[in-house]
């Protein structure tokens, strides 16, 4: 029969090679873990030089077409300011003797219709007359 040191020394040594079962079966679930890590890390580092190339060239094409559509804005701003100088110029040109033209038609209508009524419209002054207040 065993003793009570013994029992206990043998439970002690049992709960030791349960304890050295987990800490081995948890290292090699470890080692499997860090090997996946390191495939998953390897693919990816060969797959991100190649999108990162793309990504560069993409950059580079893009900022050559900003490039192009800064020389067109600039080119459309130009032409609208050459736009707005050429109405500008326009309606001085035509509308300032427009107005001269359209004001002397008013003003021969209206002196044709006081001769031939012999009297002036109202809001027409003769000299010398002032206001009815």
């Amino acid at each position: 029969m065993l003793t009570a040191g013994e029992v206990a020394g043998l439970i002690a040594a049992t709960g030791w090679v349960v304890l050295v079962c987990v800490m081995a079966m948890v290292l090699v679930k470890l080692a499997r873990l860090l090997t996946e890590t390191t495939k998953a890390v390897s693919e990816l580092n060969n797959r991100l030089a190649p999108l990162l190339d793309d990504m560069s060239v993409t950059v580079s094409e893009t900022n050559r077409q900003l490039v192009a559509v800064e020389a067109i804005a600039n080119d459309v701003k130009q032409v609208s300011g050459h736009a707005a100088k050429l109405s500008g110029v326009t309606q001085t040109i035509f509308t300032g003797p427009l107005i001269k033209v359209s004001s002397l038609g008013y003003g021969v209508r209206r002196a044709i219709e006081a001769r031939r009524t012999g009297r002036p419209r109202a809001g027409v002054r003769r000299a010398g007359q002032g206001r009815a207040r």
